[in-house]
């Protein structure tokens, strides 16, 4: 039995993805045990894959360096006597808690002169390992099989029926079938779908006899607002009134998810929810939604995908001229008859 410490990424989407890892280094070794750093937001995440033991909080802000604070860590993680360190990010601070800790053991990719840090250090081609999953699978395989990692598992996290009854009697929530719409922009505007374009989805598909749920945080809120806005009591606005952890069963519950590229429509592909997945600015050939049940829009315009926060020629094309009418026709909406 081989115990694994892992270093976690900081996105909410990126550690949903991290689970193919965790289920990678299981496949090879169905006894490992395997603990995961990350930020404090994803532990009730990890808490629900059943790959992972432990989850332990790197009590530093995104960006900081906190040395002493990963000195310490890492010495209290010594007790332990982990065999191997698996390092996902590529920063030179990542790979500071396993030095500590002594696990014999470290691999993670070559980056920010982590030469004693890591003691295998693996090249990143990105012509091979062309996609975020990829790359995080094949730090968990041999080197003779980790270019490109072959059969990856897709996540897939565990459900709480039971939190499920609580929001529904919580938010008051309807018998209705639940569109779950994911409005969020967290990296930034080139990702967000328009509001306007959200709202006519929604009141489309309360037409046609379902409920909407808007998802996301309390900086969403006012977005979520415009969206359900003079839609009636089928149209909930949830954003900030929820933890990130019931995100993953409302999820769950929903039929079906519309979203833009975000952590959210990861997590929504990994309870089996069928995705609407809306790409501008990002590629789903490089973050797809790791789940057969999806369908993509993408304009796939001369310009995209650019990878920017906001949009360098500044009309946003990408985002804006894919049209409610054409993703609403995706969503099948007319074969649900209407609930009084």
């Amino acid at each position: 039995m081989a115990k694994y410490l892992i270093v976690g990424p900081s996105w909410v989407g990126d550690m949903v993805m991290a689970q193919s890892l965790f289920m990678t280094v299981k496949q090879q070794d169905k006894d490992a045990v395997i603990d995961v750093i990350g930020p404090k937001w994803s532990v009730p995440i990890l808490a629900r894959m059943a790959e992972v033991r432990h989850a332990i909080t790197l009590p530093t802000g995104h960006g900081e360096w906190g040395i002493s604070i990963r000195r310490k860590l890492g010495h209290s993680l010594r007790s332990e006597h982990y065999d191997h360190a698996i390092v996902m990010p590529r920063s030179w601070k990542s790979a500071l808690v396993p030095f500590f800790a002594k696990v014999p053991h470290r691999v993670g990719f070559t980056g920010e002169q982590r030469y004693v840090l890591l003691n295998e250090r693996r090249t990143l081609d990105k012509s091979i390992l062309n996609q975020t999953v990829k790359r995080f699978t094949s730090l968990g395989l041999p080197v003779d099989k980790a270019y490109p990692p072959l059969d990856i598992p897709s996540p897939t996290l565990r459900v709480d029926s039971e939190n499920q009854k609580e929001l529904y009697k919580a938010h008051k929530l309807s018998d209705r079938p639940a569109i779950a719409l994911m409005a969020g922009a967290e990296f930034g505007p080139s990702k967000q779908w328009p509001i306007p374009y959200f709202h006519e989805l929604a009141k489309s598909a309360i037409e046609a006899g379902y409920q909407i749920w808007v998802l996301g945080g309390p900086k969403d809120q006012k977005d979520g607002d415009r969206i359900v806005e003079g839609l009636g009591e089928y149209a909930v606005n949830l954003c900030g009134k929820t933890q990130l952890v019931d995100a993953i069963d409302l999820l769950a519950a929903a039929d079906k998810a519309v979203s833009n590229d975000s952590g959210l429509m990861h997590i929504a592909a990994a309870v089996g929810t069928y995705v609407h997945g809306i790409y501008g600015s990002t590629s789903e050939l490089f973050t797809p939604p790791l789940t057969d049940k999806k369908t993509i829009h993408n304009l796939h315009l001369e310009c995209s995908p650019c990878f920017k926060r906001e949009c360098p020629l500044g009309h946003l094309n990408c985002q804006n001229q894919q049209t409610p009418d054409e993703v609403i026709s995706t969503l099948n909406l007319s074969t649900l008859e209407t609930t009084p």
